[in-house]
């Protein structure tokens, strides 16, 4: 019979993403594959290889519902485990990856009680609360991010965060540095907090030199709340401006940026990286431990990205530091290089390999 991998993941993209390009993988080298994940993380399943089985496991979290609730959340998680386990004693795992979040603490926790092959992807630069729980416990420890925070006698394995195809295909596109022609700008908020660019971007661009404005082009996600007030700054400002709740075209936009203002959560990072281009980056303050600003370092000691701290994010700043790339195309180029330089473009296929490895090696 075919190996079989257990993936267990958590119910948001930032886990079940990663762990679909795994699944990916390793259902084209012939392995069967099973997702263990709540209802939440079922509804992010669909893009998964048909061939992969969702496995709907109890589990829930400290962080929402009443005192009831809580008061039922370590219950519902040994129920869970006890799912977990007697799963694994009839079809057992050749190994058990967990991708983080509360719903992979079932087929972690089992797969510690029978001694199987196990490891953890951790997608921040900072571990979540269920990782560090499992670091010390887990024969691998794969980062997304470099460098990761990692408990004392713990070694991680930088993997990096698996991108999309979509980006793949952009990898290491030709850059071309900012000069005297259209320049396009990429303003990306993410899905929390993207009101302060909204608030502070357009600002900075309206005090940008007229030589710099007069070339710029910008495409900006907003919130749909924010739209019409962001449309009419940038027109007031005399800017070509693309406004939009979403872009389903980023890796296009991406590839054409002379510089990118974004957050700095994981994917984000790794798809400037990957494509390789000049950015700022304002970490989302109130990123549980600061993984925002972790995420951010890699780029920044790579000399390919400006940190710019939430408390410290204001048009004076942004724009000073928006003039100081656009006006220097070396410099520009350097900081795409750069980009490159920390990329991990191969992460799906170190996934691979880290996880193949643990067949070969002795349970713990």
């Amino acid at each position: 019979m075919k190996p079989l991998l257990l993936i267990a993941a958590g119910g948001t993209g930032g886990h079940m993403f990663p762990a679909q390009a795994l699944a990916e993988a390793m259902v084209a080298r012939g392995w069967r594959v099973k997702l263990s994940t709540d209802a939440r993380g079922a509804r992010y399943a669909g893009g998964f290889p048909r061939e992969v089985e969702v496995v709907e496991v109890a589990s829930a979290t400290f962080a929402r519902g009443g005192l009831a609730a809580k008061a039922m959340v370590p219950f519902r998680i040994a129920g869970g485990v006890l799912g977990a386990l007697w799963a694994m004693l009839r079809d057992k795992p050749a190994v058990v990856v967990g991708f983080g979040g509360y719903p992979s603490i079932p087929a972690l926790s089992a797969a510690t009680l029978l001694r199987l092959p196990r490891m953890i992807h951790e997608q921040n630069g900072v571990l979540g609360r269920v990782n560090q729980l499992f670091a010390t416990r887990v024969m691998a420890v794969a980062c997304g991010t470099w460098p990761t925070t990692l408990p004392s006698g713990v070694t991680g394995t930088h993997t990096g965060n698996p991108v999309r195809a979509a980006v793949l295909e952009r990898a290491g596109a030709g850059y071309i540095p900012p000069g005297d022609y259209p320049m396009s700008l990429v303003v990306i908020g993410g899905s929390q907090g993207a009101r302060i660019l909204s608030d502070v971007v357009p600002a900075a661009v309206a005090q940008l030199p007229d030589a710099i404005r007069a070339n710029l082009r910008v495409a900006h996600q907003a919130r749909a709340e924010d739209l019409d007030r962001v449309i009419a700054s940038y027109a007031s400002a005399g800017v070509t401006a693309e406004v939009q709740p979403f872009f389903a075209d980023i890796p296009r936009r991406l590839s054409e940026a002379q510089l990118v203002i974004s957050r700095s959560g994981a994917s984000s990072v790794a798809d400037i990286s990957v494509i390789g281009r000049p950015s700022i980056l304002i970490p989302f303050a109130a990123a549980t431990g600061d993984h925002q600003t972790a995420n951010a370092r890699g780029l920044v000691d790579a000399d390919a990205a400006i940190l710019i701290p939430e408390s410290e994010f204001d048009a004076d700043s942004l724009c000073a530091q928006m003039t100081a790339v656009l006006e220097n195309p070396r410099a520009a180029l350097a900081m795409s290089q750069g980009a490159l330089a920390y990329a991990r473009p191969d992460a799906t296929d170190r996934l691979v390999e880290l996880v193949e490895s643990l067949t070969e090696r002795a349970p713990q």
